[in-house]
């Protein structure tokens, strides 16, 4: 939701529904655990901000909305910290899912829930933080949390931006909520077609930097990736990693492992891991499946099948791959990152659904990734990369190029945002 500068019936309507959604969160977390987590993480969050930031520092504030958009904005964050080491970072998620990474996160120990967009919590937060300069990643514009950022002296980035003519605000309908895009001080976009409409709408402080995730990924490489057990599983067979899958691309994996007469190995690494969801994945798949908390190195090898159920290894799993299939496209539940599987050369096999993933349709129409609707043509392009090694090469050394070509953007940003911030400090 969007809001204006000035006074529109539709600002009453959301901060009646903000505040709506403010009182029954704890109701409903009595029923979704998810909801739970987030509804206790904010009662935290001012308390614990004003005994870990004093009135003399200098605070950024970074804020994702979940884990994707912290993956894509982390390089940046890395960036600026290193230019600016005294500076205290503050980083906020909406989701859980993105909070949970609070232990491992490299840039910050001061990580928290996001307030809820209401006028007092704003407000609040704001008073506690002082940012002298605020980062938002991809979609996250709270309407009151920009408005009063606006009246603050805080330099505001929105960064790896995607705009589409679908989005309500570019309708005449919301002319005058548009307004709610000069609270940002630039706008840094992964494509040229977000930068169009947002120039079409009379905003020009807007550059195409790309996506910041292409620098993420490929500091990949540099890494130490390698995996004793993994090799001990693989024992220098044919290997096809899915990642990031659910139960509609366990479907496709299972008919095809069951069918299949070649000697090959799989790595499954689903999104969720729930013991009930793995139990079932490994009931289906019988005894040529092994879980990753319940193997054994010296049978390992005997295995065809291995279910990752933990988080945290997806990303050096990929190099094993001769051929990689990412789950999410089958479904309705959105595609997932194909680039983690892509800087290591190596092929890409996906669902149907992938509309609103713009690396997908790139890659697809370079030729280093296929989308696959039902069994028969999950099988048929399966069976075409493992039959060509030439073929199965050529595909994946499209997708490596195609993400060292589009590498650059956390340097763009962050040279952009410390020329502003050097620019401010000296006016002032």
């Amino acid at each position: 939701m969007y809001f204006c500068l000035k006074p529109h019936p539709l600002t009453v309507v959301y901060n009646f529904a903000i505040q709506l959604v403010n009182a029954v969160l704890p109701a409903l977390g009595l029923f979704n655990e998810k909801i739970k987590k987030g509804v206790i993480g904010r009662k935290k969050t001012l308390n614990f901000l004003l005994k870990n930031l004093g009135k003399g520092d200098t605070v950024f504030w970074f804020h994702c909305a979940s884990l994707g958009e912290y993956e894509q904005g982390l390089p940046v964050f890395k960036n600026l910290k290193s230019i600016y080491p005294k500076a205290k970072i503050v980083l906020s998620f909406f989701s859980p899912s993105g909070y949970e990474i609070r232990q491992e996160n490299p840039i910050t120990p001061l990580v928290v829930y996001l307030p809820l967009d209401t006028k007092k919590n704003v407000n609040l937060f704001l008073k506690t933080v002082r940012p002298s300069l605020v980062v938002f990643v991809k979609y996250e514009l709270w309407p009151n949390y920009l408005l009063a950022l606006k009246s603050r002296s805080a330099k505001v980035f929105l960064i790896s931006a995607l705009f589409r003519p679908q989005q309500y605000f570019f309708k005449p309908f919301f002319k005058k909520w548009r307004q709610l895009l000069n609270s940002f001080d630039h706008i840094f976009t992964q494509d040229k077609g977000s930068k169009a409409l947002l120039k079409g709408i009379g905003f020009n402080q807007v550059t195409v930097s790309n996506d910041t995730r292409f620098d993420r990924v490929s500091s990949q490489l540099e890494q130490n990736n390698s995996l004793a057990f993994v090799e001990a599983f693989i024992d220098n067979k044919t290997c096809i990693v899915a990642g990031s899958t659910w139960q509609e691309d366990h479907a496709l994996l299972g008919s095809y492992i069951k069918e299949s007469k070649q000697d090959l190995k799989f790595i499954i690494a689903p999104h969720k891991i729930e013991k009930q969801r793995i139990q079932k994945l490994k009931n289906s798949l019988g005894d040529k499946a092994v879980l990753y908390t319940n193997y054994n190195m010296e049978t390992l090898s005997k295995k065809q099948v291995l279910i990752v159920d933990t988080i945290g290894l997806l990303t050096k799993l990929y190099q094993y791959a001769k051929v990689a299939y990412i789950g999410g496209a089958m479904g309705s539940t959105g595609l997932h990152n194909t680039l983690e599987a892509a800087v290591f050369g190596v092929p890409i096999i996906i669902g149907r659904n992938y509309d609103r993933f713009p690396e997908a349709k790139a890659m697809l129409a370079q030729g280093g990734l296929v989308s696959v609707g039902d069994a028969s043509s999950f099988k048929k392009a399966l069976d075409a990369f493992l039959d060509d090694k030439n073929f199965r090469h050529e595909c994946g050394q499209k997708n490596k190029t195609y993400i060292d070509e589009n590498k650059g953007a956390t340097a763009l940003i962050t040279e952009k945002i410390q020329a502003m911030l050097i620019l401010q400090n000296s006016s002032n």
